[in-house]
């Protein structure tokens, strides 16, 4: 991380397997650079007070409040979005039970949901209810009520284990 005479800071950061340098204040929240600055949309900003999920992301596969996040922590690390995560083998199977479950309506928490599930699934045992419903708490959904989702994460896992 450099830091620039107009206190501002440029660093380095891996989003979506690409290098990128980003020039700004370093306590700007992650989820505006990622917004505002890679125009990755797909990363909502709802009650930027990192309660409701929709701002989630991964950060070397851990999910962090994106809305929280300063960006100068992000330097050197590996930043995935729900952009970035369509295109795994995690991502293709979320989308595709999320689909065939009616697991989203609005789908304004459902990038949130899935990148917060894409850590769950696949692991080294099958989830069960409970692990899925505590690995998505943080993550607010007002359409739904949790069941498909939930339901929808259990057979993504399951899903992925087919594969292996």
């Amino acid at each position: 991380m450099e830091t620039t005479s107009d206190a501002t800071v440029e660093i380095t950061v891996n989003i979506n397997g690409r290098d990128h340098v980003v020039r700004t204040d370093p306590l700007t929240p992650l989820a505006t650079v990622l917004r505002e600055e890679m125009g990755l949309r797909g990363t909502k900003l709802g009650c930027q007070a990192g309660e409701c999920g929709s701002c989630t992301t991964l950060v070397d596969g851990v999910s962090v409040a994106s809305c929280l996040f300063p960006v100068a922590h992000a330097d050197g690390h590996r930043v995935t979005t729900i952009e970035g995560l369509a295109d795994t083998p995690a991502g293709a199977a979320l989308r595709a039970e999320f689909r065939a479950r009616n697991a989203c309506q609005c789908g304004f928490c459902i990038p949130g949901m899935q990148l917060s599930a894409a850590g769950l699934v696949g692991g080294p045992r099958p989830l069960d209810r409970d692990a899925v419903v505590h690995g998505l708490a943080g993550n607010l959904c007002r359409c739904t009520g949790y069941e498909t989702i939930v339901d929808a994460v259990l057979a993504a896992d399951a899903r992925l284990r087919c594969r292996s």
